[in-house]
């Protein structure tokens, strides 16, 4: 695991920034995304439970939302000057889903 995204992944968190996240697709394509970091957590949804980086990803179609990435498919992670909102993205009860990387979003948190 490249120490140097997840540390620039993290920093996003706790700033929240907003990513200009480019990694390769399942089908071997390299995308770019405006993404807002979520988490870097076990996918709950996987059978077998390994790391991922969860981002909310503004500019899918046909309307925003959660991509999980393994580590391997990340290339860049670059912290962007604009901030975003948690409240206007999570939706769900973190208390029931706790985050991995500790931070302060409030009730969020």
């Amino acid at each position: 695991m490249d120490k140097k995204l997840l540390f620039s992944f993290a920093d996003a968190i706790h700033r929240k920034k907003i990513i200009q996240l480019t990694y390769i697709t399942k089908e071997l394509q390299q995308q770019e995304r405006k993404c807002a970091p979520l988490d870097m957590a076990p996918s709950r949804r996987a059978k077998i439970p390994f790391y991922k980086y969860h981002v909310w990803d503004f500019d899918s179609q046909p309307k925003p939302h959660i991509v999980s990435l393994n580590p391997e498919q990340i290339i860049q992670i670059e912290l962007l000057d604009e901030e975003f909102k948690p409240e206007d993205i999570v939706t769900w009860d973190t208390t029931k889903s706790p985050w991995s990387i500790v931070r302060d979003w409030g009730r969020l948190s």
